[in-house]
């Protein structure tokens, strides 16, 4: 009989792998814009957010939207009490409906995107100890190398504009990476191949005590 513990953390796994995957296949859904007016609809919401901020601090932009937000149900309120007041009609609070709804989040709910999260963030945690402790040399060396290039980048841009950017490109890559794939393909594989071919002809000018090794 297997042990108790064992099966819960089976069962735990099963859920996060469960979850992660759903929200990877909504993600993509999104990104290759299977339904364009959702599609449509999160790219121009972030795109607005991305642009306010740009434009007004933090507390600016969300006093704007809460303050629409309130505008707009104010303004139903009052429409629909007043239709309800001339038709003499019993309707109730036009947003009877939304407000019954169970918003609280749920414990098992919680502690499941808890457990997503610590994943990853234990998975970066080990790949950083991997890259700053050098345990391989090449990779730190690509890191060192990356972060080199990201101070001309910041140089050029600031964060705002970097995240409207990766907005851009986001939920416009994927979607011509999908029509063009066999050229973009044959591309990125002579790319990865002279990357490659520098790599190694790097590693071999390397001294023998530095040379690509995994540590045991």
């Amino acid at each position: 009989m297997a042990d108790p513990t064992t099966q819960s953390a089976q069962i735990s796994c099963a859920m996060n792998a469960s979850s992660t995957k759903e929200s990877t296949y909504y993600v993509m859904e999104l990104v290759y814009w299977r339904d364009p007016k959702k599609s449509a609809v999160a790219f121009g919401m972030s795109l607005l957010v991305l642009l306010s901020l740009a434009t007004f601090s933090v507390i600016s932009v969300v006093s704007y939207m809460l303050l629409a937000l309130l505008c707009v149900t104010i303004t139903f309120r009052v429409y629909k009490s007043v239709i309800q007041a001339v038709q003499k009609s019993e309707e109730g609070h036009p947003f009877k409906a939304l407000m019954e709804k169970d918003l609280t989040v749920q414990p098992e709910i919680l502690r499941k995107y808890v457990d997503v999260c610590l994943t990853y963030v234990n998975l970066a945690i080990t790949q950083a100890r991997h890259l700053l402790l050098v345990e391989d040399l090449v990779d730190s060396l690509k890191l060192a190398g990356f972060m080199w290039l990201l101070t001309y980048v910041g140089a050029v841009f600031n964060g705002i504009t970097i995240l409207i950017l990766t907005d851009i490109i986001f939920f416009s890559t994927p979607l011509v990476y999908e029509r063009n794939k066999t050229q973009i393909d044959q591309y990125i594989k002579l790319i990865r191949t002279r990357v490659e071919v520098t790599l190694a002809k790097l590693q071999d000018k390397l001294p023998g005590a530095v040379k690509r090794t995994k540590a045991e």
